[in-house]
Formats: C-alpha cells, structure tokens, sequence
C-alpha cells in the first residue's frame, strides 16, 4: 500500500483517538488524529489518504464535514464511525459521499479491512489516473487523419467502410490503422478500443 497514504482520525474522544492511533500504527499504516472537524479543515490542505470520522461530534459533525470537504474540492475516501442507533446517518453520509460506515464497537479487524479498501481505492484511482494521462498523450500524437480512422474502428467499422467515409483507398486505411496502433502502443485492437473508450469515459 502507499507510504503516502495517511489514514486521518477525526474524533472529539481522546480514548477514540489513542486507541485508533495505536491500531493503526500497529498494522503499520501512518496516522494522524485531530480532535475536530474544524481541526483537520484548519491544519489540513490536501488530504492524501483516507479519513475516519466519528459522524457525532460537537460544532461540525460527520455529515457537515462530509459537505465541507466536498465544496473545497477535497476528496479522500471517508470511512464514518457511528453508534448502533445511527444507522439513518450513516445511509445520509453514504449519500454525502462516504464511501463505508462501521458501527461502534467494532472488531479491530473489521475497522483495518475498512481502512485497507479504502487506501486500495485511493491507489488504483491514482493508476487509472496515470492510465489515463499515458493514453492522453498518446492521442495527442495522432494526426487529424489516424484520429479518423481511430474513431472508425472504435466504432466497430471495417476497413473497408472507414476508406468508403473517409474518400480513401481500403489500403490507406490499414497504413493508418497500422501508424494508430503503434503510436498509441496496442498490442490488438481490444486494447486499442479499450484505451480510447478508457480516455472518453473521463472527458
């Protein structure tokens, strides 16, 4: 998992806050813990990790926080603690965007697994996003005329047809096809297609 990936405590209870603290350091993950809402949101500028939050606290609780880091822009995944009568704010977080509740007491174990699935997310949302720039790139290397063919097969076209619509020879397009494939480094056309729909889906 990432070193970088800091798992930030947000409970007005010390004893939360110790005992979260050592169980996260005893699994080896970096933590930080903070008293409040407002205490994170004054020390705390990019959060790269994930948050736990109690979603009872005095003056900000869980779920004005939850809206506080969304209108700033930050958006680390947020696991929300909650006690067994506060499963309505728990599913009103989940709604705010967290991305899992735990019910209080709950199993060392069952807060870890939580904790871990929300680290991977952060991770392979940084791979998706390094995906995405190498395929960018990539695109922007192509000309205006194998941007044409490009589209044509990611259509579902064949050669034949992408040459009727483009004026040219069944030949020209395979030469094309051929420059497309290499520059955006597809072994086959699956991947070739799987790369382009990879950079439309997040335009």
């Amino acid at each position: 998992m990432s070193s970088e990936a800091i798992v930030h405590v947000v409970d007005d209870d010390l004893a939360v806050r110790q005992s979260l603290a050592f169980l996260l350091a005893t699994d080896g993950l970096p933590v930080r813990v903070h008293e409040s809402a407002t205490a994170f949101l004054d020390t705390v500028t990019d959060a790269a990790g994930c948050i736990v939050t109690d979603v009872r606290m005095p003056g900000l609780d869980g779920i004005a926080f939850l809206r506080r880091l969304r209108e700033r822009g930050s958006a680390p995944p947020v696991i929300v603690m909650t006690g067994h009568a506060d499963v309505p704010l728990a599913v009103e977080a989940m709604k705010e965007g967290a991305v899992d509740f735990i019910e209080k007491p709950f199993d060392d174990e069952v807060f870890l697994t939580a904790v871990r699935s929300a680290i991977r997310r952060i991770e392979r949302c940084a791979e998706l996003d390094g995906q995405v720039s190498a395929v960018n790139a990539r695109l922007a290397a192509l000309s205006e005329r194998e941007r044409q063919v490009l589209e044509g097969l990611v259509a579902g076209k064949a050669n034949k047809v992408i040459a009727l619509d483009l004026a040219i020879s069944p030949r020209t397009v395979e030469i094309y096809r051929a420059n497309v494939m290499a520059k955006m480094q597809a072994g086959s056309l699956s991947e070739l297609v799987r790369m382009a729909l990879l950079a439309a889906r997040v335009r």
